[in-house]
């Protein structure tokens, strides 16, 4: 008779999502994941086949967690209060001290050197992800009349979301929430 598993599956996949977040994917080891999780070696092999295939779990849970705050680009009706929302939102998590500082993305794409590699190509697909959703918000803003129209949609995009990623690293060396706040507010400004 086969045993029961004693553990709950969603509860130490968050742990071990917590550890990549801390440590990054190079940096923990199975004891890293085994203690946090609280699991023997045989459960997480049974459970979640290796290090890989838990790290990709791990990372699609982040990424799912993450969603929520899209949704304040996604739904907006004004671009600026949008971008507002989102970023605060953001900084929020970034600075939590409950949650390891940053973000599991930025941190796994500033450390992942396979370009090719599946966790790469994960997080390079948040990263155009969450681009896209500049992109479009800032488009509306632009057809509405919020937005310049000689601005550059394009560009506009990609300083958001270089800031969105740059402020995870700040986050990380722990520069300072009200910093990142009143960048915001000066980005805002300049749209």
């Amino acid at each position: 008779m086969a045993r029961t598993k004693e553990f709950d599956r969603a509860q130490v996949l968050h742990k071990a999502m917590l550890v990549f977040w801390e440590k990054g994917y190079d940096g923990t080891s199975m004891a890293d994941l085994l203690e946090a999780m609280g699991i023997s070696r045989s459960s997480m092999y049974e459970t979640f086949t290796d290090k890989h295939a838990l790290y990709l779990e791990a990372a699609q849970l982040y990424r799912r967690n993450s969603q929520e705050k899209r949704r304040f680009l996604l739904e907006a009706e004004s671009a600026k209060e949008g971008i507002r929302q989102y970023f605060e939102r953001h900084i929020d998590g970034s600075f939590r001290e409950d949650t390891p500082m940053g973000c599991l993305v930025t941190n796994t794409i500033v450390n992942v050197d396979s370009p090719e590699d599946e966790i790469n190509v994960l997080m390079r697909t948040h990263f155009e992800e969450l681009g896209t959703a500049f992109r479009e918000l800032l488009k509306r803003g632009q057809e509405s009349g919020e937005i310049a129209a000689d601005r550059n949609i394009e560009d506009l995009a990609y300083m958001l979301l270089t800031i969105n990623h740059g402020i995870n690293v700040a986050a990380k060396l722990n520069n300072g929430r009200g910093r990142a706040e009143s960048m915001i507010h000066t980005v805002i400004g300049m749209l």
